[in-house]
């Protein structure tokens, strides 16, 4: 991948994590978000294995840094630019406060926003904003 890169790595069998894509993908008018399931192939090559195996947080992958849990979903958010920049005010609550609540979430996701039988296959639209 290229530094430049900015890629959202999401569990592809999660409700909320769908749904948070979908929100982003109406969002990325300049393309510059590109989109990947944690369960794929480039997330195995590109990330490490306790990214891949737990699938309990967002990561993403922004100019070659790892970004994870409530840092990556309001980075992710705020690079889409214009007022959503406005998420950074949220950065003035320390990350242990941040990622606790993004953990208490996490654990529950699945049982409040559904689980998939499989990941997400993107609509022939959608299909340029992910990689395999």
């Amino acid at each position: 991948m290229e530094k430049t890169s900015k890629i959202v790595f999401f569990d592809g069998v999660c409700g909320l994590c769908n749904r948070f894509v979908d929100f982003l993908i109406k969002r990325n008018k300049r393309g510059q978000l590109k989109f990947s399931p944690l369960q794929g192939s480039a997330a195995q090559q590109l990330l490490k294995e306790e990214y891949t195996q737990k699938l309990g947080t967002i990561v993403y992958y922004r100019n070659g840094e790892i970004l994870t849990k409530s840092t990556a979903a309001l980075r992710v958010y705020a690079d889409l630019g214009g007022l959503r920049s406005i998420v950074f005010i949220l950065f003035i609550f320390p990350r242990f406060i941040r990622n606790t609540v993004y953990d208490f979430i996490a654990r529950n996701r699945y049982k409040w926003f559904g689980k998939k039988e499989s990941c997400r296959i993107p609509s022939p639209e959608e299909r340029q904003y992910f990689i395999d």
